[in-house]
């Protein structure tokens, strides 16, 4: 099986327990829970069976080892995770809006996260990636950037593939250079994965059909936008495929996509058809919702089919 690969933080999360307006004044928290959107989809995709690794860096503390462990245990290759012996790992405080919004205060730039970069381990597993996911959320520092570019630039030149979730938080999109380095990555794609009007971050078309076309016309191969509760929809220059979501209580919506694009990714580069990819990837979203924690809702393919074919949908990931 192919190998996939992706660069970017690895942080803990810490989580509040209610709905409520921040962190201006004591509140009930919970965590820390494994995190960061590429180890997220890294651990998702190691669960699949599917051969994959990360570079990343944590601290020399508790948060750097209960990522790590947490990574090996799930099967992925954790050789090119870099631990500093001075900076803490990464963090992210989140906190529920009564609207349904989640806001982040993030510790991710001036952590352990700052020193991610090809190292020889790096490199080394770059070496042996068939498939490179890049996530926007990983796009914060020149180091991170530049890793990205040379692994583009080495699996690409070696007839491999890159997908690309801009993923991007409204708290991180006008950091510096960030639109620039945004746009090399879409320029290297061959599965983007946006959700819903993320699309239109990267089109001149304001209509989503028109803007598909445009992102298709550029030579990207297939574009997944993910819908949340509405579903997924799969569109190369065939068409359109549409599969809609699974009802299921919402419990934490965090890691969900990653989660989802993990599974996608994983399907698409075992040959698999859209419609069957996008029914296991929406199964493996709904059940990471139902989990409170960012990667404690990721799923085995045993644990996908079962709960596909409690829905009577036993056999499409065969």
């Amino acid at each position: 099986m192919k190998k996939i690969i992706t660069i970017g933080e690895i942080v803990v999360e810490i989580m509040a327990v209610e709905t409520g307006n921040g962190f201006r004044s004591a509140i009930p928290l919970i965590g820390p829970f494994a995190s960061g959107a590429p180890a997220i989809f890294i651990d998702q995709a190691a669960k699949l069976g599917q051969p994959c690794g990360i570079v990343s860096a944590v601290g020399n503390d508790d948060f750097g080892v209960l990522n790590v462990e947490r990574l090996r245990n799930d099967g992925a290759d954790v050789s090119a995770i870099a631990v500093h012996p001075t900076a803490a790992t990464g963090s992210a405080f989140v906190c529920y809006r009564p609207d349904g919004n989640r806001d982040f205060i993030f510790n991710i730039k001036h952590s352990a996260c700052s020193a991610i970069g090809l190292t020889p381990a790096a490199e080394a597993l770059v070496e042996t990636a068939d498939h490179l996911h890049i996530m926007g959320s990983a796009l914060f520092s020149d180091g991170i950037v530049a890793a990205i570019h040379e692994a583009t630039r080495g699996i690409k030149a070696k007839g491999g593939t890159v997908s690309f979730d801009p993923n991007i938080r409204k708290e991180m999109l006008d950091l510096p250079g960030m639109r620039e380095a945004l746009g090399h990555a879409l320029e290297n794609t061959d599965l983007f994965m946006p959700s819903g009007d993320e699309i239109f971050l990267f089109t001149r078309a304001t209509e989503e059909k028109a803007a598909v076309a445009e992102l298709l016309a550029r030579g990207i191969k297939a574009v997944v936008i993910k819908r949340g509760a509405k579903g997924a929809s799969y569109f190369d220059v065939s068409g359109e495929t549409l599969a809609p979501a699974f009802k299921v209580e919402e419990v934490d919506p965090t890691g969900a996509g990653d989660s989802f694009g993990a599974a996608f990714v994983t399907c698409w580069l075992r040959g698999m058809a859209a419609d069957k990819a996008l029914v296991i990837a929406n199964a493996t979203g709904a059940r990471a919702v139902g989990v409170k924690g960012p990667m404690e809702g990721t799923s085995s393919m045993t644990e996908i089919e079962a709960f596909l074919a409690a829905r009577n949908l036993s056999g499409v990931s065969s």
